[in-house]
C-alpha cells in the first residue's frame, strides 16, 4: 500500500491507501467518518497493544476527544460550527447521502453513504470549512487533523449501533442532557 500524503498511486485509484490507518472505500458505500481539528490531541497519547488495530482503539481516541481539556475547540464557537455545519449539509445535496452527525468542540461524527469516492468528497467539505472557519477566526493554516478515521458500516445493526453513538455523543461527554437539545447535530429539534 501506498505510504504518505494523497495523490496518484493505483491502490489509491481502486479506492485504497494508507497514511498512518489504512483507507479502502468503494463509492456506494455507508461509513462511519471521524475527523478532528489540527492539534487537539496530546502528541504524548499513547494506547497499548490490546487495543491498537481494534474498534477499541477508535472508542479511546474518542473518549480522549471528548475529556481531553487541552488543545483547540474553536467547534464551540457557534459561528464556526455553523460553518462546519452549513458544509455538511452542503456536501450532502452533492457527494453523500447524510444519516447522521454532530459537531462535538473538537471533532466531527458523520454517517453517510458515498455518492462518489470518499477521499474527494473529504477533501472537499474539510476545505470548504477549514477556509470559512479559519476567516471567523481570523487564522491561517491547518485547521483540521490531515486524516480522518473512517470505517465501512456492513450491516443494519452495526448502522443503528453507529447512529445511536454519534447522537448520543453530546450527551455522553455531558454537553447535553438529550440528543434532541444539542443545537449542533442531525438529532437537534430546533
Amino acid at each position: 500500500m501506498r505510504e504518505g500524503g494523497e495523490g496518484g498511486g493505483t491502490e489509491e485509484a481502486m479506492g485504497r491507501y494508507r497514511r498512518r490507518l489504512p483507507h479502502i472505500h468503494e463509492t456506494g458505500q455507508t461509513m462511519f467518518v471521524t475527523f478532528r481539528l489540527a492539534g487537539c490531541l496530546p502528541e504524548s497519547r499513547v494506547f497499548g497493544k490490546e487495543v491498537m488495530g481494534s474498534g477499541r482503539s477508535f472508542v479511546c481516541m474518542d473518549r480522549l476527544l471528548d475529556d481531553w481539556d487541552g488543545g483547540p475547540v474553536y467547534l464551540k464557537i457557534g459561528e464556526v460550527a455553523g460553518v462546519v455545519e452549513d458544509g455538511i449539509l452542503r456536501g450532502a445535496e452533492a457527494d453523500y447521502h447524510l444519516h447522521a452527525w454532530v459537531i462535538m468542540p473538537n471533532h466531527v461524527h458523520l454517517l453517510m453513504t458515498t455518492r462518489e469516492e470518499l477521499t474527494g468528497a473529504l477533501r472537499r467539505l474539510k476545505g470548504r470549512t477549514a477556509r470559512g472557519a479559519n476567516r471567523v477566526l481570523g487564522m491561517r493554516g491547518a485547521f483540521w487533523q490531515a486524516e480522518s478515521y473512517d470505517r465501512v458500516v456492513r450491516s443494519r445493526e452495526e448502522f443503528g449501533k453507529v447512529e445511536s453513538y454519534i447522537l448520543r455523543n453530546p450527551v455522553r461527554a455531558g454537553l447535553a442532557g438529550s440528543v434532541e437539545e444539542y443545537r449542533w447535530s442531525s438529532a437537534w429539534r430546533g
